[in-house]
């Protein structure tokens, strides 16, 4: 039997991407492990500024997959992340090599490690609820959704008018709640989840930094190459936060300073949700910063292969 997946998540600029590395050369380096990525905008080509994603020459000779995987006018499909990330671990565990899963997008973490099925699309009833968004307003389907299914409009923000659809094609195509497609927390894949308690006002302080670093550091050209190669087109690239506010910035609607505040606030938004998403589930096990961090990550990995 292979041994489970070691799941690093949790929110963004905690250190998730440093924290796998470290425990993959704590296991063996390169030949002992391999980096599955679980970063929904770490799958586009040419959006690496923005997403903080590792260049090649820091991920220590260790392998990544599901990086760079879609262009940016292509729409990003949990269930075809779901099939492609577990032929990926399947392909490592084939190797004999163990499988880390990295990143923050709660929804893809589930699709790779959970009993979790999706139900299919139609193309028309899809339409005709984007539709009804443009002439109607997000928050009007909103309130349709509270009424069908108010769990899953608890969870789903009024404004965010592409999950407010799906919910509503969801619902319409099978006849049950969107809430019921996401199941009790029930591993697919054997797995042990860690995330870094990075204290609040640290993380701030970290997003802030971040930010700064991506405007200096060529995210403003990033978005223009961005842009000629469609990202405006790109349903699911154009929303990554960080490009929108380098695309106002190109345009002339904000300088660079307000753009490092609008930023900064939100991925602070999203950190916020990513951590609320992450601790309610009770499997993810958070550690403290620390210099011995990798090493105890690596022991719940071993403990949980253990158990």
């Amino acid at each position: 039997m292979p041994h489970p997946v070691l799941a690093v998540v949790g929110p963004t600029a905690t250190g998730k991407s440093d924290l796998a590395l470290d425990v993959v050369d704590l296991l063996g380096g390169p030949d002992a492990a391999e980096v599955v990525n679980a970063d929904a905008m770490q799958l586009y080509r040419g959006m690496d500024v923005g997403t903080a994603k590792l260049p090649p020459d820091q991920r220590r000779g260790v392998a990544h997959h599901q990086l760079d995987v879609l262009d940016v006018t292509q729409e990003a499909n949990v269930a075809a992340y779901q099939r492609e990330a577990r032929a990926d671990v399947a392909a490592v565990h084939g190797r004999g090599r163990r499988a880390v899963l990295v990143g923050g997008s709660g929804l893809y973490v589930r699709a790779a490690l959970d009993e979790l099925d999706f139900p299919g699309t139609d193309p028309q009833v899809r339409a005709r609820l984007e539709e009804r968004v443009e002439r109607e307003g997000p928050g009007i389907l909103h309130a349709e959704l509270a009424a069908r299914d108010p769990q899953a409009a608890a969870r789903i923000l009024p404004a965010n008018a592409r999950r407010v659809v799906r919910a509503l094609e969801v619902i319409e195509l099978t006849g049950r709640p969107y809430s019921a497609s996401m199941p009790e927390h029930r591993y697919h894949l054997p797995a042990v989840q860690v995330a870094i308690a990075v204290p609040r006002e640290e993380l701030d302080r970290r997003i802030a930094a971040r930010a700064r670093a991506m405007l200096d550091g060529g995210l403003l050209e990033e978005t223009r190459d961005l842009l000629a190669a469609g990202l405006a087109q790109g349903r699911t690239a154009s929303r990554a936060v960080g490009y929108s506010q380098a695309v106002a910035v190109l345009e002339g609607r904000l300088d660079v300073d307000e753009a490092h505040e609008a930023i900064t606030i939100a991925t602070r938004q999203l950190a916020r949700r990513q951590e609320k998403w992450f601790r309610r589930d009770p499997r993810v096990r958070w550690l403290e910063p620390g210099p011995d961090l990798a090493a105890r990550a690596a022991q719940a990995f071993v403990d949980g292969a253990a158990t």
